[in-house]
């Protein structure tokens, strides 16, 4: 909705779950984020999560907290509390997962048959594997909280549901026709130890292994998965969201340091395998929100890594609590397209391109 921010006055593209606009997150995050912030811990509340990354303060409880490094969240668990992602906990003074490890992932699969509407499916082998399938993982917990987020539905999954499946089983739903898996969700990150147990097995029977992720992870997980996804010919897709780190908190309530750091750490690894891209990079073109600075900015990193990684971005529909906003306009699209190219990306796509200059209500 277009109406004027409540921190400079300005007509701007505002969403009410955002309450500020863009030149005021970057400018003045300490008058334009508590809203924001405020909206991530009354969504959270809504599922029964935690409504910010615990941090048990000094004094006698925090010596009986637990941190869990899987993330960049690096929750430090007290008794009775849940890590931000809902899988971890502390048990008689341990870390202990409700899902997420080798032997229970909180997740759905399906066979999605090739060519599929995958984010990197313009540049995968995939593409040409007919009467093959990808074999589709959604995992059912993420790192982040996005305001926008299209797959929320997984925050109503639960480990003690029926959606708990063992790493060995998951891998054995593979069959002779399973060109590729991918997993997404939610997203991989809380539940890697799962995903490199089962990416094991897959690679083992030929299966190529990729990842839909924002790359959030610890960074020994990142270099594991990158290891899968390089030599059984997959590839690891980095959603990144937002340039400027205080419109990312805004959007996912989360830092974006340590997703810029990991796909650094991946960028440098993609010339070990120059005849299929290992890393690819998409972003969602919020409209009032990230725009063509934010583009310019992200296709600019990706491009010091290497021009030639392949860059989708991607039309926005209203969804979840940021349902007050239009979809991506065509100006905004080429706005983006051109600020990309001329950051000096070679490859670059637009997706999503149906919903392009649809109204609220389509």
């Amino acid at each position: 909705m277009n109406a004027p921010c409540p921190i400079c006055g300005r007509m701007r593209q505002l969403s009410s779950a955002v309450g500020a606009c863009v030149d005021c997150l970057r400018q003045r995050p300490d008058a334009a984020l508590p809203h924001a912030l405020a909206t991530h811990r009354a969504a959270r509340r809504e599922f029964g999560l935690p409504p910010e990354p615990p941090r048990t303060p000094d004094g006698v409880r925090r010596t009986l907290c637990v941190r869990c490094t899987g993330c960049v969240n690096e929750c430090e668990i007290g008794p009775g509390e849940r890590g931000f992602c809902g899988l971890r906990t502390n048990r008689d003074g341990r870390l202990h997962a409700l899902a997420g490890t080798p032997r229970r992932g909180l997740l759905q699969w399906y066979r999605d048959p090739l060519p599929t509407n995958c984010v990197a499916a313009w540049v995968c082998p995939g593409r040409t594997q007919r009467g093959t399938h990808n074999l589709a993982v959604f995992y059912g917990a993420c790192s982040f909280d996005c305001l926008y987020c299209q797959n929320w539905h997984y925050r109503e999954m639960s480990p003690a549901g029926r959606h708990v499946l063992s790493a060995q089983d998951l891998a054995a739903a593979a069959n002779p026709r399973t060109f590729c898996v991918c997993y997404f969700g939610g997203d991989p990150t809380p539940q890697m130890p799962h995903a490199l147990a089962a990416s094991r097995l897959l690679a083992e029977r030929g299966v190529r292994i990729c990842w839909e992720t924002n790359g959030s992870m610890s960074p020994a997980y990142l270099r594991r998965a990158v290891d899968l996804s390089l030599t059984s010919g997959g590839c690891i897709k980095f959603d990144l969201k937002a340039w400027d780190e205080n419109l990312h908190r805004a959007l996912t309530g989360v830092s974006n340091r340590r997703t810029l750091e990991n796909f650094a750490l991946a960028a440098n690894r993609a010339p070990e395998r120059p005849d299929s891209p290992l890393v690819i990079a998409s972003t969602l073109l919020v409209p009032g929100y990230v725009d063509a600075a934010e583009v310019s900015a992200i296709a600019s990193f990706i491009a010091s890594f290497d021009p030639h990684i392949p860059y989708a971005l991607l039309a926005f529909a209203p969804q979840f609590h940021m349902h007050d906003l239009p979809c991506t306009s065509r100006e905004h699209a080429q706005a983006a397209l051109d600020a990309a190219r001329a950051a000096g990306l070679t490859r670059v796509r637009l997706g999503n391109r149906h919903l392009l200059g649809m109204g609220i209500g389509g």
